[in-house]
C-alpha cells in the first residue's frame, strides 16, 4: 500500500486520475491499493450476489461493490471503498444514491481478505468501520474458509465454512452457508 504525503479531501480525492487503481483517503491520506487477486474477486462476487438477491427480493435496500466509496469522517477526511457493503432503504433512497460518495457509512461491510493483505491493516478497517456507525462487519478469509463476524469490537463470532453467516437485524432474513461462498 503506497501512500502519497499531502493530506486531500474527499472533494479531491474523487477528481484525482486512477489510472485503473483502487484508492482511499485515511484522515486526509491517500492510499493506494494494489489490485485483488483472482480468488478474492470470486468470494466478493459470490457474497454480493447472494446479498443482492435477498436485499433485492425483500425490498430492504441496496448493495454497493468495491469500487463505491464511503465518507466515514471529515476534517481530515476518510473514504474507504469496502468490497461488499449494504445500506438500508430506510436510510438511503435509489433517487439518493449520488454519483460523488456516498457520506454515510454502511449497515454491512465485507472485507474480503487477501494474502497480501496485513492483519493490523485488517483490524484497523474494522475498527474504523465500527467507529463510523456500521452495524455488522464480515471479514471473509478465502484462504482458511473461515470469517470473522463483528457486531462490536467485543462482539466477534469466527465462522468456519460448514457455518450460517446471517444478517442478523441489519439484513433481517439474509442466511447462507459461509462455504456457498468459495464455491
Amino acid at each position: 500500500m503506497r501512500t502519497l504525503k499531502k493530506l486531500f479531501t474527499a472533494a479531491e480525492l474523487l477528481h484525482l486520475p486512477t489510472d485503473g487503481r483502487r484508492l482511499e483517503l485515511v484522515k486526509g491520506k491517500v492510499y493506494e491499493m494494489a489490485p485483488a487477486g483472482g480468488r478474492h474477486g470470486h468470494v466478493a462476487n459470490r457474497a454480493a450476489v447472494r446479498l443482492t438477491v435477498h436485499v433485492d427480493s425483500a425490498g430492504l435496500g441496496y448493495v454497493f461493490t468495491a469500487e463505491t466509496g464511503f465518507i466515514l469522517r471529515r476534517n481530515p477526511d476518510t473514504v474507504r471503498a469496502p468490497d461488499v457493503s449494504f445500506v438500508s432503504g430506510s436510510r438511503l433512497s435509489v433517487e439518493d444514491i449520488p454519483d460523488e460518495y456516498v457520506a454515510l457509512a454502511p449497515d454491512l461491510v465485507v472485507e474480503v481478505v487477501s494474502p497480501s493483505d496485513r492483519r493490523r491493516e485488517v483490524r484497523e478497517k474494522v475498527e474504523g468501520w465500527l467507529r463510523a456507525g456500521v452495524g455488522l462487519v464480515w471479514v471473509i478469509y478465502p484462504v482458511t474458509r473461515s470469517a470473522d463476524v463483528y457486531r462490536s469490537l467485543d462482539d466477534v463470532s469466527h465462522l468456519s465454512e460448514d457455518d450460517v453467516l446471517d444478517g442478523g437485524d441489519v439484513v433481517p432474513g439474509f442466511a447462507c452457508r459461509l462455504g456457498e461462498l468459495f464455491g
